[in-house]
């Protein structure tokens, strides 16, 4: 990584030495092991710690931290490129994953957590900003779409394998994130030394940067992280406290949202360039809330396993639409801006992620329920702010509050 390339001059480089192949490799790379992890989680930490609500939602809040101090990432990146820390930020994800069954009590798993927390989260800030400078505002669209199905089919084979290879083996939680860990840390390794450090246009600022023409995208941010919060915390959770879900079954209910995201997940790229983000949006809020009324009707109503699988692939495949969030901030940000605003975005994203866990966790124990029935409440907010989402966004006309950007001059 010691040759620099100006990204103009990429194209000729051969095609596996290219920024694009950079940015699948890594989309492959990351959910391998976050996705192992998170697949495992609930049934490791009840069979082997013995965690209950309370505990979980502690979990998940120390695993939120550094999201909610990704803004840290500014500071890193005025010493460090944003490809050599979103590469770093893979390898301490991928080793952390490996480790993860060493330390089954709530300390050490809520230590490792928190290790490979950082990891994931400064790998997500940076590489989502790369994404927006590496790829055109025609293709982005399309092509975080691609990205998206191919970090699916990765993980579609370790999933396969966990699946048919669980119970045959007898694998332990100690080899599968070995395995799982191991193969992350490995490309890291990798694209470290394969790849030349690519140079965009346009230099970004390095400090925090607030602008006032984002305040709805930092809004909908806010929104999207207290939101996921509840489906990643809780609606797992949910399959195997109350239906009694068992490794291999939690595994191929992931299976069947890797299928649905690869072959979706281009299409709702397409469906974005196609029909706009505010659109797109507006769609994906309004089947959440539809998807956790319905969570909520199965604690109150009794209903059965099948709903709750069904709305679990749902719900996943909705949350693929988020994608529009991205190409909405890369349609109205200023070039300079996309590495600050992208970190900034995230710590907003994890302001609720930090307490909402946990607080939770506690509401959990008295009505589960009453938790998805929040969670449709934040759906229904996020639906209301993508509504001021223009048909055309760009700089001047962020909002249909701030009126049609003005005519380039002749």
């Amino acid at each position: 990584m010691t040759r620099t390339v100006p990204l103009a001059e990429a194209h000729n480089l051969p095609v596996w030495r290219r920024p694009v192949t950079l940015l699948f490799l890594m989309a492959a790379a990351m959910p391998v092991a976050f996705a192992t992890w998170s697949a495992l989680l609930n049934n490791f930490v009840i069979e082997v710690a013995g965690f209950d609500g309370k505990d979980i939602g502690w979990l998940h809040t120390v695993r939120e931290i550094p999201g909610f101090l990704a803004i840290g990432v500014i500071a890193i990146i005025i010493f460090m490129r944003e490809q050599v820390l979103g590469l770093v930020s893979l390898l301490l994800l991928g080793v952390a994953t490996a480790v993860t069954a060493w330390f089954p009590s709530l300390g050490g798993i809520l230590t490792i957590t928190m290790l490979s927390s950082i990891g994931f989260h400064y790998y997500e800030t940076v590489n989502q900003s790369l994404q927006l400078q590496w790829l055109d505002k025609l293709r982005a669209p399309k092509m975080l779409g691609w990205l998206l199905a191919a970090g699916s089919a990765a993980t579609l084979v370790a999933y396969g394998l966990i699946v048919a290879l669980w119970e045959p083996l007898g694998l332990t939680y100690n080899i599968v994130y070995l395995l799982a860990g191991g193969f992350t840390a490995a490309v890291a390794i990798f694209c470290m030394f394969a790849y030349p450090q690519f140079e965009a246009p346009n230099p970004q600022i390095k400090k925090m940067i607030l602008r006032r023409r984002y305040w709805l995208y930092y809004l909908l941010q806010f929104m999207a992280g207290a939101r996921r919060q509840i489906f990643v915390v809780f609606a797992g959770f949910m399959m195997v406290e109350k239906f009694g879900f068992e490794v291999h079954e939690v595994t191929a209910l992931f299976l069947i949202n890797l299928v649905a995201n690869m072959i979706f997940a281009p299409l709702m790229g397409r469906a974005v360039f196609q029909f706009g983000e505010r659109a797109t949006l507006i769609f994906e809020y309004a089947g959440l809330v539809i998807v956790f009324l319905a969570y909520g009707g199965i604690y109150y109503f009794g209903w059965g396993v099948l709903l709750a699988a069904t709305l679990y692939v749902v719900d996943h495949m909705l949350f693929a639409l988020a994608l529009a969030l991205k190409t909405y901030f890369q349609k109205i940000a200023d070039p300079g801006d996309i590495a600050p605003t992208a970190a900034v975005a995230f710590t907003i994203n994890h302001i609720a992620a930090v307490f909402l866990p946990a607080l939770l966790g506690y509401l959990w124990l008295v009505s589960p329920g009453a938790v998805f029935l929040l969670a449709a409440g934040m759906a229904g907010t996020s639906l209301l702010l993508a509504m001021l989402i223009p048909r055309h966004p760009e700089p001047g006309h962020e909002t249909i509050l701030s009126g049609a950007a003005p005519a380039p001059a002749e």
